[in-house]
């Protein structure tokens, strides 16, 4: 895929423009979005999306147009698992509704930089050593075996008790106040640590740990880096958004983690057929390339669709029939954000 200098100065102002425009808006004015709010922004995120795959169907052929939605889909479903963390976070660290906005933000750009890392990383390592691939594919596996251990035991997340917070909070003078994105106030003639620094350094350990998830999965479905950037960024504009129109209906999605477990398992198959397929490793095959099935792109989406449309229409139905403990259990005692006001 030849993609310009253009293209990607293009690519990478839009992205800057958007996050932008999202910073200074929430920071002039920090306010709970109403539902009609989030609906029509999320409404333009998704349909941008769609518009850009239709973009590189037309322009770059349908096969990476059908990398792209599969990539972008596949994220999309790893961004919301990320809401449960986020909204952990914002409920163990307490912060006021009307600042969780600014939060949200600065977790998605910490995710952003952290995955454009990442997705330069990733590129150059299958670029020089078609061996990683074995390595990704069986991350992913254990991975997707971690979410079902999880799901069996109903183990709770607390990322706000990892050791990182932990120390900050240990060693930092914090205070009690929320300022917005202030970072550091003054009471009584003191210097305090605003609890927001907190929350900032709990949103990037995780978005760290995510990325790690979220790029050996992307790269599983497309080796093209701007079909990798991009399907990120799509996936987590709007995120924001979703976080406070989806509200309640998130601890419903009790078979969430399954889902996202066969996923993950799917792609880390497919990447060690992939990675026998360019086998160059001595002591497999005596370092030839060995015959196996080649997952298409088009088989690779049809799969995740049916997941995420399996998983989604399941787990509603299941949570119909649990009582609202039972659903806590199995969304790890979630506190959910209430969706804002209607208009």
């Amino acid at each position: 895929m030849e993609i310009t200098t253009l293209e990607w100065a293009i690519t990478i102002i839009a992205t800057c423009a958007v996050l932008l425009f999202d910073v200074v808006v929430i920071a002039r004015n920090p306010h709970e979005p109403s539902f009609r709010e989030c609906a029509v922004a999320l409404s333009i995120y998704i349909g941008a999306a769609v518009a850009f795959g239709a973009w590189i169907w037309i322009s770059h052929g349908h096969d990476l147009g059908i990398q792209f939605y599969t990539g972008w889909l596949t994220e999309y479903s790893l961004s919301i698992d990320n809401l449960f963390v986020f909204i952990i976070l914002m409920a163990a660290l307490r912060v006021p509704r009307e600042y969780q906005q600014e939060a949200l933000m600065v977790g998605i750009i910490l995710a952003l930089v952290f995955r454009g890392v990442f997705i330069a990383l990733g590129y150059q390592l299958i670029n020089n050593f078609s061996w990683v691939f074995y390595i990704f594919g069986a991350f992913l596996v254990y991975t997707a075996y971690g979410l079902i251990k999880s799901y069996r035991t109903h183990e709770d997340e607390h990322p706000e008790e990892n050791r990182i917070v932990r120390f900050a909070q240990t060693h930092l003078n914090v205070g009690d106040e929320y300022h917005g994105l202030k970072l550091w106030y003054r009471k009584n003639g003191t210097r305090l640590v605003s609890p927001m620094l907190i929350v900032i350094i709990a949103l990037g350990t995780t978005d760290l740990l995510f990325a790690l998830d979220s790029i050996p999965a992307i790269f599983g479905i497309t080796q093209e880096p701007y079909l990798v950037f991009t399907a990120n960024v799509f996936a987590l504009m709007g995120l924001r958004q979703l976080y406070f129109l989806l509200g309640g209906l998130l601890k419903k999605l009790v078979y969430l983690s399954l889902g996202l477990a066969f996923i993950l398992a799917f792609i880390g198959v497919k990447l060690v057929l992939h990675a026998l397929h360019e086998n160059e490793l001595s002591f497999i095959n005596g370092g030839e390339h060995v015959d196996v099935p080649d997952i298409s792109s088009l088989f690779s989406l049809a799969v995740i669709i049916v997941a995420l449309v399996v998983t989604g229409v399941a787990s509603i139905l299941a949570a119909r029939k649990m009582s609202p403990q039972e659903i806590d259990e199995r969304t790890s005692n979630l506190e959910t954000p209430e969706t804002g006001a209607s208009e």
